[in-house]
């Protein structure tokens, strides 16, 4: 084995050539059958290193983009559908804010016990105790949609049981 000393780049190049050639002289003195079976097993291992960098991530990545691209697709729609929705929202005229805050005790009390009402001038205070998302989501757009009520602060917190915590509702459309 060729031993290497770190003396410049000179030295270097130098023991390079060395481990070289000797190198080149084990390789002569192999038979023919252990020259073969080496060069066949570095060309194993050359496939297999070409297949596993080169052409493995690449056939993996057009395998699995029709279905990202399908994900990406659906979730195109679903930001065009809400950007379509806050304009027909904006587009919509102010509620009263009787009307509002009828609109925001019926949704209130469709929850039931799991949610109170607390109403101060054009704001909302919405106590939630133990809400599902799909009830609060649910509730979120009927109360968007009825009494244009918006979301001004929100301190929720997700239990077992649902979301509790409180929503400050403001109320008036704008």
């Amino acid at each position: 084995m060729a031993r290497f000393n770190s003396s410049g780049s000179d030295g270097l190049a130098a023991q390079f050539q060395q481990a070289r050639a000797q190198a080149a002289a084990q390789w002569q003195s192999l038979g023919e059958r252990e020259r073969f079976a080496l060069g066949t097993v570095g060309v194993l291992l050359g496939l297999l290193l070409a297949w596993s960098l080169l052409l493995a991530p690449a056939l993996r990545t057009l395998k699995t983009a029709p279905a990202e691209l399908e994900r990406l697709e659906l979730q195109l729609q679903q930001m065009q559908a809400q950007a379509q929705e806050a304009q027909t929202l904006r587009a919509a005229p102010p509620v009263p804010p009787d009307q509002a805050q009828a609109a925001l005790k019926a949704s209130v009390e469709h929850l039931g016990a799991a949610a109170r009402l607390n109403l101060t001038g054009d704001r909302a205070v919405v106590s939630l105790n133990g809400v599902a998302p799909e009830q609060l989501q649910g509730w979120l757009g009927e109360v968007r949609a009825a009494a244009r009520a918006r979301p001004v602060e929100a301190q929720l917190t997700r239990g077992p049981k649902g979301y509790s915590g409180t929503l400050v509702l403001s109320l008036g459309g704008a």
